[in-house]
């Protein structure tokens, strides 16, 4: 049921924005408010918990992706560089917008893992760097440049209106960042 809860808070919040009430969102499940407040004291405890489900579910398959031995060094780092946890609806622009007005602390959360969390791909590419895989450039304009790019998935509407898929997207960019922009036909002539 708390799966369910989480997932019509999202899309009351696509729908409705983030004023949306907990009656708003009983109504959409079609279940009683008490039913619903059995499960979470308030609107705040929803979010706090889809926030903390996305975070630690991709720190998760990131550890697996780390882990995994059968994966190349350039696997593992596109594979961290493309983790999109559950509930990724939420990581939008405009929704982001929203919670930093009204709910600051929640946004901050969200805010530092999108900008500060990524110290494992830091150690992937410095890593990459050392073994010459990875050109010797700066790891933290390096670092600058992926953050940057994949953290503009968050402008969904972007991708809604060119009719690109976020993963696709997320997938795009990261060969783009690894490979750049000449075909691989053209490199190796």
């Amino acid at each position: 049921m708390k799966d369910r809860i989480m997932q019509a808070f999202i899309e009351e919040i696509h729908d409705s924005g983030m004023k949306f009430t907990m009656d708003d969102l009983s109504k959409r499940l079609g279940i009683s408010k008490r039913t619903l407040y059995e499960h979470f004291s308030s609107k705040v405890e929803v979010l706090e918990t889809i926030i903390d489900q996305t975070l630690q579910e991709a720190d998760e398959k990131t550890r697996q992706i780390v882990r995994d031995e059968q994966l190349s060094l350039i696997e593992k780092i596109t594979g961290v560089m493309t983790v999109l946890p559950n509930h990724y609806e939420l990581y939008d622009l405009k929704i982001l917008d929203q919670m930093k007005r009204y709910f600051p602390e929640q946004w901050a959360k969200i805010d530092a893992a999108l900008k500060d969390d990524w110290d494992v791909l830091r150690m992937l590419i410095e890593q990459g760097i050392e073994e010459g895989l990875i050109v010797a450039k700066s790891p933290a304009l390096i670092m600058k440049l992926i953050v940057d790019a994949t953290n503009s998935i968050l402008d969904q509407r972007f991708y809604m209106n060119n009719h690109i898929n976020l993963d696709e997207a997320l997938s795009s960019i990261v060969e783009i960042l690894l490979y750049g922009l000449v075909s691989r036909e053209k490199r190796e002539s």
